[in-house]
């Protein structure tokens, strides 16, 4: 049997399974069916293993016009799925980019100091599994005195406190993982702590680095959707929030759907940026 090119193997294999996945969503989705009633009059019901679930076909016609537009603001809640996208990745990249801040240093802090460890690893492992939605209203409480950016700034605590532990842990992994001769070359060489963390540790711990921000960058855009459905700022989450109060299921699956595209788009990207800095 003949085998596809390796490229070629690439392209193909995604598609079908992409179009396997449309085809059973379409089997289960739920579908109006009419049926003549013995008065004459036609009645309108549901059937299919999940009635409520709209398939890929009814999901394509009811939102037609936030794709088509993807940027058209008609009005405040009613505007292109990719100008909510915009909103909600604006935030995100604010609060990513605090998680890296803090969580970079954090992390070489963990690798090099086993007092600094032994103190904080604790707090460290039982905050980190906190869900969003228990630092959104904290954050709400420590912000409230400033005014309309309360939202904001607590948007931003939350997504930068979730965020940052899996950069946390695994720098300080790469720090520890750094090998011994490493270091001894830089005694050797005479290079002062500076050096030695810009010349040997740094490049040393990258790979482990970008894990950790690959990793952090998904649990940012994750959290950003619990953010907005409970601050009420407008983006992704809020959409769908309002959509689902609506009782609209075919915008629900249209937000699912542009979620998991985006965030698989952020995460190749974050992968590109990674073999740049290992190939430079």
């Amino acid at each position: 049997m003949k085998k596809f090119p390796p490229w070629l193997s690439n392209i193909l294999m995604p598609f079908v399974g992409i179009v396997v996945t449309l085809v059973l969503w379409q089997a289960i989705s739920g579908r109006v069916v009419q049926s003549r009633q013995p008065d004459g009059t036609m009645e309108e019901s549901k059937a299919g293993l999940l009635k409520d679930l709209p398939g890929p076909i009814t999901t394509w016609e009811k939102t037609r016009k936030y794709v088509v537009e993807p940027f058209a603001k008609r009005e405040e809640l009613d505007q292109g799925i990719l100008r909510f996208t915009w909103y909600s990745l604006v935030i995100v990249a604010k609060g990513y980019a605090i998680a890296l801040a803090l969580g970079t240093p954090l992390g070489f802090l963990l690798g090099l100091s086993k007092s600094f460890t032994k103190m904080f690893d604790p707090i460290i492992q039982i905050l980190r599994p906190v869900s969003p939605l228990a630092w959104m209203p904290l954050g709400v409480v420590l912000f409230s005195n400033t005014g309309r950016a309360a939202n904001e700034l607590a948007a931003l605590f939350t997504i930068a406190v979730c965020a940052m532990w899996p950069t946390v842990l695994n720098t300080a992994v790469g720090v520890r993982a750094i090998p011994q001769d490493y270091l001894n070359v830089a005694r050797v060489l005479k290079l002062s702590r500076w050096q030695t963390l810009r010349r040997i540790m740094i490049p040393a711990t990258l790979p482990y680095m970008f894990t950790g921000y690959r990793l952090s960058l998904g649990i940012a855009w994750l959290v950003i959707v619990a953010v907005e459905m409970l601050t009420g700022r407008i983006g992704i989450g809020n959409f769908l929030w309002n959509e689902y109060n609506n009782g609209l299921y075919t915008s629900i699956v249209l937000c699912i759907v542009t979620i998991g595209v985006v965030g698989f788009l952020l995460d190749r990207a974050m992968s590109l940026l990674e073999r740049r800095f290992k190939t430079a």
